[in-house]
């Protein structure tokens, strides 16, 4: 079957767009180019959702010695200027030396690392992601790096995956306490580096579209408390000794209407995710007084165009931290975890 015909077929079953590398691993087994991909026809199946961390564990069982010796790493592994390196996040940065898309990898573990980046995000943002790597980094792979934390044959593992505007891990549930494996990023600058109002093509722009209809739905009183006059410095989303020390308007002084919406915001925040992460996510939130327990701030010193369309923004809680930062372009920084005790390493 030629390309052209693969994308025949995949249109007649409503699918938009799939680059011919592109495969699920499940259960060890490759799906062929030259066949439809299962995750193209379930959304959330339950191959989907195992499917990053078995996924893992053939890549890792591909590796050569000389592979290993490169991205195979301890599981509590100290970087002589990065720390615990498996816990680090950045905007911009490669956990190890290889990129995806040189010779370090074989064509087919190539494809095994797309598999396993597929199975972690909702399939619904598989293109969207695409659209963001293409403008950040030229495309999938290029640029980008993993690295594989302890054993997946054993009790405890993580793969990370670090690009521009990436930082992303699949754990199998080895991290105690957190949702994600970890702290994660993500970001997007599509419309150059200053992007302007409305970051117009930026694909995680409508997240701050949502909370800004929040907060045209809060009055006078409650716009003062959610305006924070200044941005705190953006990878500083440790969590707080004190929730007293946490800025903006307490959840607390929303309405029935007000609370109802900010809910579609956390959904619209978690929605690029696989179904297991973003329950982990609620679970995290719930031990820790969920919603109600959180604040939301505004900032008014990075407002692009003097709009009023806050570009920064952040919801927060004992151990709950999600910072869009839209200026320049957007940035958004993620820590979450079910015990404020959790230390960052950024």
């Amino acid at each position: 079957m030629s390309e052209n015909d693969v994308a025949s077929e995949l249109r007649r079953h409503g699918i938009k767009r799939v680059d011919r590398r592109r495969f699920l691993q499940t259960s060890g087994a490759v799906v062929a180019a030259s066949s439809i991909p299962v995750w193209a026809q379930a959304k959330e199946s339950t191959s989907q959702v195992s499917s990053a961390e078995s996924g893992v564990k053939s890549l890792h069982e591909s590796l050569n010695e000389q592979q290993r010796a490169k991205i195979c790493l301890p599981w509590d592994y100290m970087h002589p200027k990065r720390g615990l390196l498996r816990t680090r996040v950045e905007n911009n940065w490669n956990i190890t030396d290889e990129t995806i898309n040189g010779d370090f990898f074989t064509a087919d573990q190539q494809d095994m690392i797309r598999g396993i980046f597929e199975s972690i995000i909702n399939p619904d943002w598989h293109e969207r992601l695409d659209k963001q790597m293409e403008d950040d980094m030229g495309g999938w792979g290029e640029g980008q790096a993993i690295a594989i934390f302890g054993d997946p044959d054993g009790e405890k593992f993580e793969f990370v995956l670090t690009g521009r505007h990436m930082t992303l891990r699949c754990d199998g549930n080895s991290s105690d306490h957190v949702a994600f494996g970890g702290p994660i990023f993500y970001g997007h600058a599509a419309d150059g580096f200053h992007e302007g109002p409305m970051h117009p093509g930026n694909v995680f722009w409508p997240q701050a579209v949502m909370a800004n209809k929040l907060y045209e739905m809060l009055d006078g009183k409650q716009r003062e408390l959610a305006l924070v006059k200044k941005s705190p410095i953006e990878k500083r989303v440790g969590f707080r000794a004190a929730k007293s020390e946490i800025p903006g308007i307490p959840v607390t002084e929303f309405g029935p209407d007000q609370k109802e919406h900010l809910q579609k915001v956390m959904q619209k925040l978690i929605e690029p995710y696989r179904q297991t992460d973003r329950d982990e996510v609620v679970a995290c939130l719930k031990a820790q007084g969920g919603l109600d327990a959180c604040r939301l701030s505004f900032y008014q010193d990075a407002d692009i165009g003097n709009d009023q369309v806050w570009d920064n923004w952040r919801l927060e809680g004992p151990s709950f931290v999600w910072f869009f930062r839209g200026s320049p372009h957007v940035h958004v920084w993620v820590n979450v975890a079910d015990d404020p005790s959790v230390k960052l390493n950024s």
